[in-house]
């Protein structure tokens, strides 16, 4: 038996909405993304397991619908879930546990600032001229933001969730140009799960920065 005829039931048409049918892929994918963010916002571990089943199930409907960078860009989410995963564990430094929340610096915004603009260039260029992809720039610039705000996600910067909204105010309409009504639906919920989750990382960072003030005072 081959992949495909392995993968086949999770293509198969479920309901239909908007006079487009909707696959278990896209459904699963649907359920997973939207558990994950929530746990993200909440920074529990498990995030990171349930992102990469998510990003599998986003391969196969991305691949499908022809936004090829978007597909490709799966693959390095489960490699920087891997990363991510064990900088949340271990990257806390000596005598801790776990990541603090904190601020991007200047010198991370420069060089993530550089590599979205080369990376959304080049995957315009790519995307052009190797696929039949109709939203090229749309697609690597999603893409792009993507990349940067997953690096502040597995730093746990703060400012990562301003670039995870910016990459879903494209998003939105970009899946329902292409036909991808509910993961479309998805990516608002998105958007309310980003501010939420911005909102608990602010209040994380207030609080490790008016602990830090109180030790420092009793040390003094």
């Amino acid at each position: 038996m081959s992949l495909a005829n392995v993968l086949e039931p999770l293509q198969q048409p479920l309901f239909t909405l908007l006079d487009t049918p909707v696959s278990w892929t896209e459904v699963l994918g649907f359920g997973s993304g939207a558990l994950c963010v929530w746990l993200v916002a909440r920074q529990h571990l498990a995030n990171w397991p349930i992102g990469i089943a998510n990003n599998l199930f986003f391969v196969l409907l991305f691949t499908q619908s022809g936004l090829y960078a978007d597909a490709g860009l799966q693959f390095v989410f489960i490699a920087l879930a891997a990363y991510g995963w064990w900088t949340w564990t271990h990257g806390g430094g000596p005598g801790s546990d776990t990541l603090p929340v904190r601020r991007t610096s200047r010198t991370e915004w420069i060089w993530l600032l550089a590599a979205g603009a080369v990376g959304t260039l080049a995957l315009t260029l790519l995307l052009d001229r190797a696929t039949d992809s109709t939203v090229p720039f749309w697609d690597a610039l999603t893409t792009a933001l993507s990349l940067t705000a997953t690096y502040g996600q597995c730093r746990k910067r703060l400012e990562s969730w301003w670039l995870w909204i910016a990459a879903d105010v494209v998003y939105v309409p970009l899946y329902a140009y292409k036909g991808l009504y509910l993961t479309s639906l998805l990516y608002v919920g998105f958007m309310a799960l980003c501010v939420i989750g911005l909102r608990g990382w602010t209040r994380d960072l207030a609080g490790t920065a008016s602990g830090s003030r109180r030790v420092v005072g009793v040390e003094a």
